[in-house]
């Protein structure tokens, strides 16, 4: 059985945006406008960075378990310039990181609850499907990885 902890995350991250995108989850039409946080300067340059930050998210709740929405933006904040003074710690956009868990519960694979965000049983099997998938795909390439299939 393979475990999503053991799974490389850019291939796990790209089978759940291949399964988002063959579902066809709605982008919303702001995304274009937003930048990530206080610490970007610019927007996106990505097309699909919706999928990949969805995906990302659901790996997150299964590695960390109860996260809320202020735990996770630190999660992707990032560092601000500020000049000539040092960096300083900023959190990423907590209106994405919301409207995100908002669209994973209306999916299924979310649900709220006392201390944060968990999987549903959905969202697990979603998860380990996707590490399997993602798993024989890197035993393609690299023979010695076969132990954990």
């Amino acid at each position: 059985m393979v475990n999503v902890k053991e799974v490389p995350a850019e291939a796990l991250i790209s089978e759940i945006v291949n399964e988002f995108k063959s579902r066809n989850v709605e982008i919303p039409e702001w995304t274009k406008f937003l930048k990530d946080g206080k610490g970007k300067e610019k927007s996106w340059t990505q097309p699909d960075w919706y999928y990949t930050r969805l995906a990302s998210i659901l790996r997150k709740i299964y590695i960390k378990g109860n996260i809320g929405i202020s735990r996770m933006s630190q999660e992707y904040g990032s560092r601000q310039d500020r000049g000539t003074k040092r960096y300083h710690p900023v959190q990423s956009s907590r209106f994405i990181i919301r409207y995100m868990f908002h669209a994973l519960e209306t999916m299924g694979y979310v649900k709220k609850d006392k201390a944060g965000r968990v999987l549903t049983p959905a969202g697990q099997a979603l998860l380990d499907k996707a590490s399997r998938d993602a798993m024989k795909k890197a035993v393609e390439n690299n023979k010695v990885l076969e132990k954990y299939l």
